[in-house]
């Protein structure tokens, strides 16, 4: 199975490209740009990837973030992902970015969004993987920084699908952006959240009734409002699901627990994805290969899962058609 899994084409739908920072290339960047890190070594910054919750692996994710100030430094890290990629088939991705985590550190929005879209155009060119760009805001900030940033951001909007939210999920709700919402839908972009993950799955909700959303980033805290789970799916709203992330921040205790089948089962779009790969252990294959072991998923649910990325991308319908696998 885990060959198959490895050979098979895929998309990868919630991946944080500041989250694909291996600690080798941090250490690389901070060199260069000359910033102290707080750990010694490589296998310092490893040992250190030991999180109790979302807000204990943010600290250690915002302190790596501190390396990235050029536009080579996001090309290089963007670049490095999408050679990952390649590696493991996946054909389409669509990533996040947050721009906010390096504005506030006086790095201009052009430096970041250049480095980023150049490093995604040579894939598309070299490697074949085609891509879309969603930018998210910190929900842990203000509304008025999300307007700011999305007041910046449009003069790029050639080079973004959509727009996120992200960050600290605790008693920062989706409710809270619902303006900033509106006025991205009303420049036309779309919209995604992320939503039951450490929230409730009144967040979710919001995410859907204020938000608009045409994605729910994680959502896995669905499964305690039955009437949600319905309506998932019966409008086929998918969940982006990371399984390694979900056990590395104590979501589930294993990924024995995880309800990723279960939700599957019931008929949601679920699809999976890896999150922070640098951070929790995992690029997109080992998180198919670790949640097929641990739940005995067939090959049937794995056409399933793979189907459905192509089908909650951002990519047209016949797009869509000419990847699904049969």
């Amino acid at each position: 199975m885990k060959t198959r899994i490895e050979q098979l084409p895929k998309a990868e739908l919630h991946i944080h490209i500041e989250g694909a920072l291996e600690p080798e290339l941090m250490f690389k960047l901070a060199q260069r740009n000359h910033k102290k890190l707080p750990f010694d070594s490589v296998e310092a910054a490893k040992q250190a990837y030991e999180f109790k919750d979302l807000k204990s692996f943010l600290d250690i994710y915002y302190q790596g973030a501190n390396v990235l100030w050029r536009e080579e430094d996001f090309y290089d890290l963007t670049w490095h992902y999408l050679q990952k990629a390649k590696k493991q088939n996946i054909c389409h991705t669509e990533i996040f970015f947050d721009p906010q985590t390096h504005t506030n550190r006086g790095i201009p929005f052009e430096v970041i969004i250049t480095g980023i879209s150049e490093a995604l155009k040579v894939a598309r060119e070299r490697l074949n993987i085609s891509s879309h760009l969603i930018l998210c805001f910190l929900r842990d900030l203000t509304i008025e920084s999300a307007f700011e940033t999305l007041k910046t951001a449009t003069k790029y909007g050639d080079k973004i699908i959509a727009f996120g939210l992200d960050s600290a999920e605790k008693n920062n709700p989706p409710s809270k952006f619902k303006e900033v919402f509106d006025k991205v839908r009303a420049e036309g972009f779309l919209t995604v959240a992320h939503a039951g993950e450490e929230g409730t799955s009144d967040y979710i909700w919001q995410a859907i009734n204020l938000l608009k959303v045409s994605r729910i980033d994680h959502g896995v805290r669905c499964i305690d409002d039955p009437n949600l789970v319905k309506f998932l799916a019966d409008k086929q709203i998918p969940l982006t699901v990371c399984p390694l992330s979900n056990v590395k921040l104590k979501v589930f205790n294993s990924l024995g627990e995880h309800n990723l089948k279960t939700l599957l089962n019931q008929g949601l779009c679920i699809t999976i994805n890896s999150d922070d790969p640098a951070y929790f252990g995992g690029y997109l294959n080992e998180n198919f290969i670790a949640i097929t072991e641990a739940l005995n998923l067939t090959k049937a649910e794995l056409k399933k899962l793979v189907n459905n990325s192509f089908q909650a991308s951002f990519l047209s319908q016949q797009e869509k058609e000419n990847l699904f696998i049969q």
